[in-house]
């Protein structure tokens, strides 16, 4: 299985834990605040699959990282975090 099908099948199972949780919640509150962990955490693995592409030995360690950071801060701030 190749990384990126890793990075994609674990987003994919991040999501769908996210609106799980959020969905068994009284408070809408509560429901914004799982939603956003869980589109963080989709953000920074998407990010760092994306950064993962690039480079090579430490410098392709230091672009996955640099693209999950960028994923985890584009979803909080798309998602009004």
């Amino acid at each position: 299985m190749s990384s990126i099908t890793k990075y994609l099948t674990l987003t994919s199972f991040l999501a769908v834990s996210a609106v799980g949780l959020g969905a068994c919640s009284l408070s809408p509150q509560a429901q914004h605040e799982i939603g956003c962990v869980g589109g963080t955490l989709t953000g920074a693995v998407i990010g760092g699959a994306i950064g993962n592409r690039f480079g090579g030995g430490t410098g392709q360690t230091l672009a996955t990282a640099a693209g999950a950071a960028t994923g985890a801060v584009a979803s909080v701030n798309a998602m009004n975090c």
